[in-house]
């Protein structure tokens, strides 16, 4: 009962509700959300409080904008004690139309109640009335066992009555399990595919369905979303159906009302036979499609199908109806989801370089947005040669970068294309292109310029080495975690030396830089801290993780070893970005 205040609360969207079983001399509340103490407590309310007798004495509903300007109500002491302004009530029925009590929702503040509104509360009503009915039933079957003996003829009959009404009850019962379950199953969503897939589950129970189609509206198109666990080889070769295609789906969408087919002759004599082929190669007899309503526009079409010829009652329909309201808020909520996701990666991919042909060193690099937030951050990499020492020579050394802006979102991203752009400029302004230096100019500008920089970087050039085979690798360390240096033996190196992080209100700081030598066969590798910091594991045991992992296979082609790199991050998803650039010479 309590679920049911609970289920009156979120669909009404009001502060109060509670079922009240009306008696003689009280108020029974088997059933309440919101109600302040004492009465919560005692579940109970005086004679005096009986605002919910005027339902019970009429039969019928009652709907108050404002009960404290109704004649009738306005010196009811319930108003004051409980706080009720705005009232709704819908008497709750035996299986003898007998009124036992009423379903309530109770607003603090004055409101007019809408039809859809009033239509819920009375679908809501009826399935409690069953509820109610079957915990009577329950009594009535006990009294039955104690009189077995003396009219075992009449038991078994009313046995089998009590059977067929608990069936019935548990029927209404499953339809209200269906919508609490849709209202905290789909509020959880996050793609049309996680919306494809609790659907599929969540009517599994609700009148047992054979199968649950997902269309979604894409201008004069309707377009299936398939069951992403399920390979239906029919359901993914009808993938799109133009609107004006003969299919109850498509009728529900153009018609923008419940569409339902009893068996199949109704399909034969109303709908194509395309439509006719499709549902008798997915082995289904009845069809309910439901419009699937969003705040601007219809976004698609639900469609609730059984293989045998099924009877869809007026509570079941009205259940699924209600269930059908959740999902276009799931797959209004996903579209927009998808749709921003969509943006964020292009924006993503367009800030982050295309890697340069590097010459004698390989290049490769990895970007993974965060599972949370915009899926875009403040995290990049940089790679780009410097000028040439002669005109028309080959290109100069090679500078990479890579860097963390605090947060991961579009404010971070944006921070982030702002310090590139700036890092950049600082480098190529400040021959010999010492990295610290061009920190150092950065830490200036960002102290100056109206820049929210925060964060950590690696800024870092490669050069030929002056004697000998390999190449000499300069750094400047912002606070960022360190490199990994993997040389031709598989031992592992941490370039641990840093300076601080960067921040604009730390002001100009010279930095300072180390160099390292790289023999041939080295594999460098630069990430952000997102690689390395999860969640509920210690950062040391999933550095020393990464370190054994660059060591058995720091050899392997970059474009492996960074799938390997990749493979660890699945699972579970990464709660920050992750960028790792890895370099190597040969």
């Amino acid at each position: 009962m309590d679920r049911f205040a609970r289920l009156v609360s979120r669909l009404l969207h009001v502060p109060m509700a509670f079922v009240s079983l009306v008696e003689e001399d009280r108020q029974f509340l088997p059933g309440t959300y919101g109600l302040p103490q004492p009465w919560a407590a005692a579940r109970a309310l005086p004679p005096s409080h009986a605002l919910c007798s005027c339902v019970v004495a009429s039969g019928r509903p009652l709907a108050v904008p404002d009960a404290r300007a109704d004649e009738r109500l306005r010196t009811e002491p319930v108003i004051a004690d409980l706080g009720v302004v705005a009232y709704a009530g819908v008497p709750l029925t035996d299986g003898d139309g007998l009124v036992l009590g009423v379903l309530c929702a109770v607003d603090h503040e004055p409101r007019a109640w809408g039809d859809g509104e009033l239509s819920d509360l009375e679908d809501l009503a009826a399935v409690c009335s069953a509820e109610l009915c079957l915990r009577i039933l329950s009594a009535q079957s006990r009294s039955v066992q104690r009189v077995l003996e003396t009219a075992r003829t009449a038991a078994e009959r009313a046995r089998t009555d009590a059977q067929r009404l608990e069936r019935e009850a548990q029927v209404g019962l499953d339809h209200a399990e269906l919508l609490l379950r849709s209202s905290e199953e789909l509020a959880q969503t996050s793609g049309l595919e996680d919306v494809r897939r609790r659907v599929r589950d969540l009517f599994a129970g609700a009148g047992k369905p054979s199968y649950v189609g997902l269309l979604v509206a894409d201008k004069d198109e309707l377009h299936r979303v398939p069951d992403p666990d399920i390979d239906r080889t029919v359901e993914r070769e009808v993938l799109t159906l133009p609107v004006d295609a003969a299919f109850p789906s498509t009728r529900a969408m153009r018609e923008r009302r419940a569409v339902f087919v009893p068996d199949r002759e109704a399909l034969v004599a109303d709908y194509s036979p395309e439509a006719v082929d499709f549902f008798d190669r997915m082995g289904l007899t009845t069809v309910l499609c439901l419009p699937l309503w969003g705040s601007r526009a219809l976004l698609g079409v639900l469609a609730v199908c059984w293989a045998k010829r099924h009877e869809v009652g007026v509570t079941e329909r009205a259940a699924l109806t209600a269930a059908s309201g959740y999902t276009a808020q799931a797959v209004e909520r996903a579209l927009y989801l998808d749709d921003r996701i969509s943006v964020a990666r292009q924006l993503q991919e367009a800030m982050l370089t295309s890697l340069p042909l590097a010459g004698h060193v390989e290049i490769s690099a990895l970007y993974q947005p965060a599972a949370v937030g915009d899926m875009i951050g403040g995290d990049w990499y940089d790679a780009y040669h410097l000028p040439s020492a002669s005109p028309g020579g080959e290109p100069g050394a090679l500078m990479v970068t890579v860097g963390d802006i605090t947060g991961h979102d579009m404010h971070a991203a944006t921070v982030m294309g702002q310090v590139r752009s700036m890092l950049r400029q600082a480098t190529l302004d400040h021959p010999p292109y010492s990295p610290a230096v061009a920190l150092t100019a950065l830490d200036a500008a960002c102290s100056v310029l109206p820049v929210e920089a925060s964060g950590t970087l690696v800024h870092a050039r490669l050069d030929l080495a002056d004697e000998g085979p390999g190449w000499t690798l300069t750094w400047s360390n912002a606070g960022h975690p360190p490199p990994f240096l993997r040389t031709p033996d598989g031992r592992v190196t941490t370039l641990e030396e840093h300076d601080m992080l960067l921040h604009r209100d730390l002001g100009p700081f010279l930095r300072t830089e180390s160099r390292r030598h790289l023999p041939p066969g080295s594999t460098l590798v630069l990430h952000t801290d997102g690689l390395i910091e999860r969640r509920g594991h210690d950062i040391d045991a999933c550095t020393a993780q990464l370190v054994a992992l660059l060591a058995r296979h720091g050899d392997r082609p970059l474009d492996e070893l960074l799938q390997r790199i990749s493979g660890r991050q699945a699972n579970p998803a990464p709660e920050d970005d992750v960028v790792v650039l890895a370099l190597r010479v040969p």
